[in-house]
């Protein structure tokens, strides 16, 4: 998940930046009206440490999240804090992102140390059992982390803009493009090939791009918040590279599609229906899981389904939770 490059309703993202600083509006002033106790703090992992957030006491099992980028800070999933009336719900700024430590070292930012970071910070928080919430980038982590035979106390999976291999989806963000009006790709590929891919005018293409699969509505403050620390990381530049659908970091060659029935929990897939992760990488991880995940697409949303339509979004993990 990359963050907008000069986001079109520029205005918008001002004023909501500003807000955002204030104590009006985000986690902490929904958890005091809804007298819902919250937590924060630090927590040692390879490469140094990150920061975390627990809301909510309930005796249902934690809701553990990981957040997309990689970069992006934890903001952007705030509003499922909501759950937090039935069970803790915890996120955390990967290292690299948001108030985590940042070495400069770019050795850091691998995909085995970001799996390693998800059991150091189970240790930490005392996460023996969970519900694991993955999302863009996170669904990576989960995945790789389930693969690996490391999922004793994980008892459902949740992944929404889900992906099993960085190619497919790749390949099906390039579909996106060359099917974008008004001679979109043709344009875009042709500054691609010329080396202008820093300009002005390819930013607005991406945009563009951005504004139709990543994020269809104006950020919140939370999800200005989580662009901003995405601007300044280190790991969107190492693992992953430029903007979205050029791919060129570390997890370029990433796939686990051959691997996933190491995943044994029940899952539930979440994606919208004009999502950058395009469909089959879903229908890839639901065929994948046999007949232990279902997958909803929600309309008229993309790719940052939790920001487009929260409500309907929290109704959906709601349920699944609840589900015997």
């Amino acid at each position: 998940m990359s963050k907008p490059m000069g986001w079109t309703r520029r205005s918008t993202l001002k004023t909501i930046g500003a807000m955002a600083g204030t104590s009006l509006f985000g986690a902490n002033a929904w958890a005091c009206s809804a007298n819902i106790p919250s937590s924060d703090g630090y927590a040692s992992v390879p490469g140094g440490k990150i920061y975390w957030r627990r809301f909510g006491t309930g005796g249902k099992t934690p809701l553990l999240t990981l957040h997309g980028g990689p970069g992006a800070a934890h903001n952007y999933l705030l509003s499922m804090q909501a759950l937090a009336d039935e069970r803790p719900v915890i996120f955390f700024d990967q290292l690299g992102c948001g108030k985590a430590d940042a070495p400069e070292d770019e050795g850091v930012y691998t995909i085995q140390r970001a799996v390693d970071e998800v059991d150091a910070v189970r240790e930490a928080l005392g996460l023996r059992q969970v519900v694991l919430y993955g999302h863009s980038w996170g669904t990576l982590l989960a995945t790789e982390y389930l693969c690996q035979g490391r999922g004793v106390g994980v008892e459902r999976l949740i992944l929404g803009g889900a992906f099993a291999s960085i190619p497919q989806a790749v390949a099906g963000m390039q579909r996106l493009i060359a099917g974008m009006p008004n001679g979109f790709a043709a344009q875009l590929h042709a500054l691609e090939k010329a080396g202008k891919a820093g300009t002005p005018e390819y930013a607005a293409l991406v945009q563009q791009f951005y504004d139709r699969f990543l994020l269809r509505v104006p950020p919140t403050p939370e999800a200005a918040a989580s662009f901003e620390a995405l601007g300044k990381s280190i790991a969107y530049r190492v693992l992953n590279g430029p903007n979205e659908f050029t791919i060129v970091g570390k997890i370029k060659d990433w796939d686990r599609r051959k691997d996933l029935k190491r995943i044994t929990q029940k899952t539930l897939l979440t994606t919208g229906e004009f999502d950058e992760v395009t469909l089959d990488c879903h229908t890839t991880l639901r065929d994948g899981l046999g007949g232990k995940a279902r997958l909803a697409v929600l309309s008229g949303c993309s790719h940052m389904t939790m920001i487009e339509k929260p409500e309907q979004y929290n109704a959906l993990l709601r349920s699944f939770l609840a589900e015997p």
